[in-house]
């Protein structure tokens, strides 16, 4: 079964024609979905897809939890290189920088939601 993901590199090749991972490849890729694993982040990243760059406070705002716990989150997607932080006077604004984090949760969506939709 093929399901068809838009927004990633298209550089890179797809999945069915990379070699089967090795196991260092697949202890990285676990390590990428247990930081993934959690639904404030889950949460975070999908705000910040919608709203391109927040801040902080206002991230904190929108999914109604606190700002250190925000901030404790962010932390782990920035050393990950999943997010990108800018700052402007006092304000750091966040943003998705990892193209396909989008696509990756678009599909994520899709098979939670949706069981049929990975048959199409």
């Amino acid at each position: 079964m093929t399901i068809a993901v838009t927004g990633l590199d298209p550089s890179r090749p797809p999945l069915d024609e990379i070699p089967l991972l090795t196991p260092d490849q697949a202890a990285r890729l676990a390590a990428l979905f247990k930081i993934l694993g959690s639904d404030t982040r889950l949460r975070l990243l999908h705000a910040l897809h919608r709203g391109g760059e927040v801040r902080v406070i206002d991230l904190a705002a929108g999914l109604g939890v606190s700002q250190q716990s925000i901030s404790n989150q962010l932390q782990r997607l920035l050393d990950r290189g999943i997010l990108a932080a800018r700052r402007a006077g006092t304000s750091v604004y966040y943003r998705i920088a990892d193209p396909c984090v989008p696509a990756l949760l678009q599909a994520g969506f899709c098979l939670s939601e949706d069981p049929d939709c990975a048959r199409a």
